[in-house]
């Protein structure tokens, strides 16, 4: 029997929800993808890419239930409320949020209100955003030589405030992984470095990673890369931060055009021989 058939099917009148990777599709899990196959109704986020709605059948109702900075369209309570009606409907449904949906994706909530409700739930964790977008741009999170520890953050504004402990987040021997913090990032960059995170680390944004879109600009706390000063910078992004970032012209082994290993191309340049990318100033 093939393994798709040995996954147990989501029952009607329930609840799943499903991380969604960071993009490319092959990065789902097969359970993620029998549940997409199963579903009735898939409600999914601004995050997930097409290519990964596209494996969703014809059949299935589709509800897109984004969240952009300052527009929510649809509030967090209709969207919990949403999937408990449905549920109770009899649907098959399916809550299918960008990279994994206890990492900065509010599933806990839903799960919560889902529970309390007595819905029969699962939770399907997906390949979140610092993993993927970091291994397709060839920046190991933790490297023995550089960092021995990795830290996930929101870079996003709380009460117009970035309201973090910068003294721990300013240490050495760790990478940072700012989500959400590309609107902030100039803000971001000063405070480390107020702290005392030396102005010559390493960042990287990684833009719409693991997709044939994906692009890698590489800066310093103190010289930001040239694409973000110019607002050429698409979202979704992932900030960066570290001294594993220097590795990266060495490990690139992803060529974004071919949606494939890139690095050992016939006649492509060794990643080794290509010149960093010059760095601008910004205080």
């Amino acid at each position: 029997m093939a393994l798709l058939d040995r996954i147990s099917r989501q029952p009607r009148g329930s609840v799943s929800l499903v991380g969604a990777g960071p993009g490319d599709p092959e990065l789902l899990t097969l359970k993620a993808y029998q549940r997409l196959l199963n579903a009735d109704i898939v409600l999914h986020d601004r995050l997930v890419s097409e290519e990964v709605l596209a494996l969703i059948p014809a059949g299935a109702r589709k509800r897109y239930v984004g969240k952009a900075c300052s527009h929510h369209s649809v509030p967090q309570e209709g969207i919990s409320r949403a999937l408990v009606d449905w549920a109770l409907e009899g649907h098959a449904v399916v809550r299918l949020k960008g990279g994994d949906p206890f990492i900065f994706g509010r599933g806990g909530e839903e799960l919560e209100t889902l529970m309390a409700r007595r819905i029969p739930v699962e939770v399907i964790p997906g390949i979140t955003a610092a993993s993927g977008c970091a291994s397709y741009a060839g920046i190991p999170l933790t490297h023995r030589d550089y960092a021995q520890s990795v830290r996930l953050v929101t870079g996003h504004v709380k009460s117009g405030r970035c309201e973090l402990d910068w003294t721990s987040l300013a240490r050495p021997g760790q990478t940072l992984v700012f989500y959400m913090g590309l609107g902030n990032l100039e803000t971001i960059c000063a405070a480390l470095r107020a702290h005392g995170l030396a102005a010559t680390t390493p960042l990287a944004l990684v833009s719409q990673g693991t997709t044939r879109d994906q692009a890698v600009h590489i800066g310093r706390l103190a010289a930001l890369p040239e694409e973000y000063l110019a607002g050429t910078v698409k979202t979704p992004t992932l900030l960066i931060i570290g001294e594993v970032v220097g590795v990266n012209h060495t490990l690139d082994w992803f060529d974004a055009k071919s949606g494939r290993a890139g690095g050992f191309l016939p006649g492509k340049p060794s990643a080794s021989l290509r010149p960093a990318p010059p760095l601008r100033s910004f205080g």
